[in-house]
């Protein structure tokens, strides 16, 4: 196997750890994911998918995989830009899935229980309430997953560019 194989595996390796990191992070410290921190997952498998079929294959065919891979990948960066704006108040969410349950019907409930019934059955967490890893750190999951992003989208197309041995 030799190095662009390995560099594209790499990038398959890279682009599943963010969604089974955020996963871990559920299971691990009970961290509960919005409508959009799931969205954001979504293009880093397609990304790990392509990585791995572009390890498989040579030439131009690797090089136009490893590409999609790294737009995939930039694919979740826009995600989390968007989510960082419905954090920051910037804009609201376009998910009615991020709005923070209230009661259903336009009318006015007559006791607690009609209340309770007009709830969602399981309430989410709301896309504009930030997540931190680290208490103290002000930098949310979303803007960590911002950074990743970037950085794992860059690197793939900075390798699928690479005229030598791709």
């Amino acid at each position: 196997m030799g190095p662009s194989a390995l560099a594209a595996l790499l990038v398959a390796v890279l682009a599943a750890a963010a969604p089974l990191f955020a996963q871990s992070s559920e299971d691990w410290w009970g961290l509960a994911p919005c409508a959009l921190c799931l969205w954001q997952r979504w293009p880093y498998w397609v990304a790990a998918g392509l990585a791995l079929a572009a390890a498989l294959l040579v030439g131009r065919a690797r090089r136009v995989l490893l590409s999609l891979a790294g737009v995939a990948v930039l694919v979740s960066a826009a995600i989390a830009v968007l989510h960082l704006g419905v954090e920051q108040g910037w804009w609201p969410s376009p998910l009615p899935g991020c709005q923070a349950p209230t009661a259903a019907g336009g009318s006015t409930p007559r006791s607690v229980e009609d209340l309770m019934r007009g709830l969602a059955p399981a309430p989410t967490k709301p896309c504009d309430a930030p997540t931190y890893l680290i208490e103290g750190l002000p930098v949310s999951m979303v803007a960590m997953n911002l950074l990743y992003a970037l950085g794992l989208g860059g690197l793939t197309l900075f390798l699928a560019a690479r005229r030598s041995r791709i």
